[in-house]
């Protein structure tokens, strides 16, 4: 039975799943090397939590209660439960180190968890012990409200795990879907085009970026590909088209755009640095 919960990093989406964990009554550690991490999530969370009471969804006590379910820290060796979920950079290797640390610490039967977007379960189960309890659980942002959750099976990966993370998932109020271990999974196999054939016709043929949001919101998304990626972010999103483009043999339509790669060489990343396709700091476009 799962009852403790740590999540891995700290930044946007570990801080989004945290708070999901949290106000779903779990026992919930919440880790990140970076103390100035960890205050930002601090504030993060407060916010959130702040503005589901001002919308009357939790009460003040309850406030009090799901921020207190949170313990923070930048020990690793705080980081034990039953159930780990990492949410760090999109790098194989960084993941690795941090797994065989977490192995180490951990239980044999602890479920180990990657929030990872792309890169693939198999590779990281490849090098750790115990194998068969690393799964992917791939939230999406904002992971405290987005309620689809991938649930993710390496080769390695038992039924069983499989079994109880998708429950974890319910008793988060999430829907999971249970996929194979395959490029992008679903959502992102499938969200490549929605952002790529956008920026190709904002780049190739000059159309205005925020007409392409316009129409496409006006054609029944909620959001346009250009808000969404500046809510994503920049890096992530680039992150996942190269993973992308490089597990499908550099195959030209899965090819990143000049436009995600210029972003992110100039630092901007999408709300969380102020500025992106669109200027968050004047809120006007760029």
């Amino acid at each position: 039975m799962i009852q403790k919960i740590c999540v891995a990093g700290a930044g946007t989406m570990g801080s989004g799943i945290a708070l999901a964990a949290a106000q779903n009554n779990f026992n919930t550690v919440l880790f990140d090397t970076n103390e100035k991490g960890i205050e930002t999530a601090k504030k993060s969370i407060l916010k959130n939590l702040d503005f589901l009471l001002s919308k009357e969804k939790i009460s003040a006590e309850q406030k009090v209660e799901i921020f207190n379910n949170i313990f923070f820290t930048t020990d690793i060796n705080e980081c034990v439960g039953d159930l780990i979920i990492e949410a760090i950079i999109e790098d194989l290797q960084i993941k690795e180190t941090l797994y065989k640390t977490l192995a180490s610490i951990n239980s044999p039967k602890t479920i180990l968890a990657s929030n990872t977007s792309s890169l693939s379960i198999t590779a990281i189960q490849k090098n750790i012990l115990h194998p068969e309890r690393i799964c992917g659980m791939h939230f999406f942002n904002p992971a405290h409200i987005m309620k689809l959750v991938e649930v993710v099976a390496g080769k390695s990966t038992s039924q069983e795990i499989m079994q109880i993370v998708y429950k974890v998932c319910v008793a988060l109020k999430k829907q999971p879907v249970i996929c194979k271990d395959a490029p992008g999974f679903i959502v992102n196999r499938v969200a490549r085009h929605f952002y790529l054939e956008a920026m190709n016709l904002a780049y190739e043929k000059k159309i205005n970026f925020e007409d392409i949001d316009i129409l496409m919101e006006n054609a029944g998304f909620k959001m346009g590909p250009f808000k969404l990626m500046d809510l994503i972010g920049m890096d992530i999103n680039l992150a996942v088209s190269q993973s992308v483009y490089k597990a499908f043999n550099n195959h030209a339509r899965f090819k990143p755009s000049p436009m995600q790669e210029q972003k992110v060489a100039a630092g901007n990343l999408g709300k969380k640095t102020g500025r992106g396709f669109y200027d968050y700091n004047k809120n006007t476009g760029q």
